[in-house]
């Protein structure tokens, strides 16, 4: 099982917002950023901190997919 971040990046769009804004608004580093770019996971703590900044939920901005 894999991960797609593709709605968090529909939603810096709809937002007008670009990926190293939100880097900066939610405190993630460089490397978190770049492990989602990949499709690769990240801790719940990011997803938390993201979630709160950007006042939405975790199915809004992630799903799990049947491809790694």
């Amino acid at each position: 099982m894999g991960v797609s971040y593709n709605r968090l990046w529909e939603m810096l769009i709809d937002k007008n917002m670009k990926r190293i804004e939100m880097q900066s608004l939610t405190g993630i580093s460089d490397n978190i950023l770049a492990r989602m770019e990949k499709k690769q996971y990240v801790s719940m703590e990011t997803i938390e901190k993201i979630c709160k900044k950007l006042d939405c939920t975790v199915d809004e901005m992630m799903e799990f997919t049947d491809n790694e």
